[in-house]
Formats: structure tokens, C-alpha cells, sequence
């Protein structure tokens, strides 16, 4: 499935995967962000931290109508403000799409997966 944007010059299909990418990218780089999770259920309690080449498993990218949205799974460092950190990727992955690709989200939904406890 992909996303189509019209412009003046023609349409310009995008697929859900570079959509993904893209979002997982964005999410990675705040604060507080340890990495992306599966969506698939915790194994024995534990989430596994994707790699870039495989956010497309964190994130999901659903179109209903004219409308995208977007369900991301997160792992998220300890010691720091969950709903902060959300609202923090909503943000980012919303500008980011908006600037990179042109294409309006209309919401952006968090899956707090699991804490880390990171190196300092």
C-alpha cells in the first residue's frame, strides 16, 4: 500500500515503508528514546530494539479516507518523563514528515513498549 500526493505537476506515490523509515528515523533522534520496538507482543517481558533497517516493524502507517495515521512502538530510557518524550515524537515525526515528504498527519500514536536503563 502506499500513500498518493497530488500536485500540479502529476501525482507521486510514496510507499508505507519509506513513511515508516522516515518516522522511525525522526523518533530515534529525541531525547529520551532508546530505540523502536516490534509491534508484535513483548517475549518473556522483554522488547527487542530494532535497527534502522528494520523500523518498518515499529511503525505503523494506516490510511483511512484522506486521513494518515501513525502508531509508533517505543522503548524509552528510565529516569525520564514518559509523556514528555511521547509528546516530544509526536512532534518530530509530524514536522518531519510534513518538511521531508509534504504529507499532513492527522495523528501520531505512541506504544511505550518497555524502559531501558541506558549507559550514561
Amino acid at each position: 500500500m502506499s500513500i498518493e500526493l497530488k500536485t500540479k505537476y502529476g501525482q507521486i506515490d510514496i510507499s508505507n515503508d519509506v513513511i515508516a523509515t522516515i518516522a522511525g528515523g525522526a523518533a530515534v533522534d529525541c531525547y529520551g528514546i532508546v530505540g523502536m520496538a516490534s509491534r508484535q507482543q513483548l517475549k518473556d517481558g522483554i522488547a527487542e530494539i530494532l535497527r534502522k533497517e528494520n523500523f518498518t516493524r515499529g511503525v505503523v502507517v494506516r490510511q483511512e479516507n484522506e486521513e494518515v495515521h501513525i502508531d509508533m512502538y517505543i522503548i524509552v530510557s528510565y529516569g525520564t518523563k514518559i509523556s514528555e518524550v511521547a509528546h516530544m515524537v509526536q512532534s518530530k515525526v509530524k514536522y518531519t514528515l510534513d518538511k521531508t515528504v509534504g504529507l499532513a498527519v492527522d495523528s501520531v500514536n505512541i506504544y511505550v513498549q518497555g524502559v531501558r536503563v541506558t549507559n550514561p
